[in-house]
């Protein structure tokens, strides 16, 4: 397995950021046959910095849920943190580096955060001014360092990115939505005889999109489903730059995002293009704030406890009839919306 540039195929040589030929993001490229072994489906990682996360359960009623909410940091984003900090180890190991950085509206800072007390790295985590105070105290618990940054995400990228050490980004470093592809291969194992027709998956940055497509995608090439799910895509009305995307529509993002789904504010996603790319046979469905609260309030009713972000899924699956098998990924925890 390696990693190309996803602009111009070159190779990635070690753990650096950007293709060093055309200046691109690199995308996960591999060949080798599929193990029932599911960690070895990741060959290029040693030894794993673990936390005790997947092997999730499945939850059967109106569609199937996959409770990736109950991950050890309440997050799916724990799939990709686990991927990239055991990636990371050695090599940080043999460069002498302790201090790693991230950008991270919530989520992905409190997985990063975690991993990374797991792994004894100094974490920082760059945040906008106004992150979800939940998810600042829960960084901030693994022992990680929080700046608040003003202005746009680029802007608290771009800090984090000049800061010293390594820049530890779960949306440009590969490993991390690679490490997506674990959910679609227990979705493959947990189901038995059946498979689902659709993947509801809520998007901003395009990690999860990303990680669980080319994860039925190695099973497709290795014979082990007949066809693809179909994927819908959800987002929210005030950051849709996918959905518009597709339907040939030009994309204005808010002055200011508002929406209760304060984990999906990514309007100019870097890996826009890749997603683009896989998407053209998919679905791209947007829901109203209205119907994203509805839609909590109502798996809460059925004992299912996840954040506004992770109810879009569900709200965009109650839009409309869908036949079949229809699988929901509930990515966060309701606790961070309290």
């Amino acid at each position: 397995m390696k990693f190309i540039c996803n602009r111009c195929g070159e190779e990635r040589r070690d753990h650096e950021l950007f293709c060093s030929r055309c200046g691109g993001l690199f995308k996960p490229f591999f060949e080798e046959e599929f193990h029932s072994d599911l960690r070895k489906n990741f060959p290029y990682i040693d030894e794993w910095v673990s936390l005790g996360e997947g092997n999730t359960p499945l939850l059967y009623d109106d569609a199937i849920f996959k409770m990736e909410h109950i991950s050890p940091t309440l997050s799916y984003k724990d799939r990709g943190a686990v991927t990239l900090i055991s990636s990371l180890k050695s090599y940080l190991d043999k460069n002498k580096i302790k201090r790693i950085n991230e950008d991270s509206s919530g989520n992905a800072g409190a997985s990063i955060a975690a991993y990374g007390a797991r792994a004894g790295l100094e974490v920082h985590i760059y945040v906008p001014e106004k992150a979800n105070e939940f998810k600042i105290k829960q960084i901030e618990s693994y022992g990680a360092k929080i700046h608040r940054i003003s202005g746009s995400r680029s802007d608290v990228a771009r800090e984090a990115m000049n800061a010293e050490g390594y820049f530890a980004s779960h949306v440009i470093n590969p490993e991390f939505r690679d490490g997506m592809r674990m959910i679609s291969y227990e979705i493959f194992r947990d189901m038995k005889n059946s498979f689902p027709d659709r993947i509801f998956i809520p998007v901003s940055a395009g990690t999860l999109l990303l990680g669980v497509y080319y994860g039925f995608l190695h099973l497709y090439k290795n014979n082990l489903i007949e066809k693809m799910p179909i994927f819908v895509a959800v987002q929210t009305e005030q950051v849709s730059p996918l959905c518009h995307a597709l339907r040939n529509e030009k994309y204005i993002p808010p002055e200011k995002i508002t929406s209760v789904a304060d984990a999906l504010i990514s309007t100019s996603p870097l890996l826009l293009d890749e997603m683009l790319s896989i998407m053209r046979n998919n679905e791209c469905t947007i829901v109203k704030e209205d119907e994203i609260i509805e839609a909590r309030k109502e798996l809460l009713k059925k004992g299912i406890s996840v954040e506004y972000s992770s109810a879009t899924a569900y709200a965009a699956l109650k839009k409309k009839k869908y036949n079949g098998e229809n699988l929901i990924i509930l990515t966060g925890h309701g606790i961070k919306n309290i």
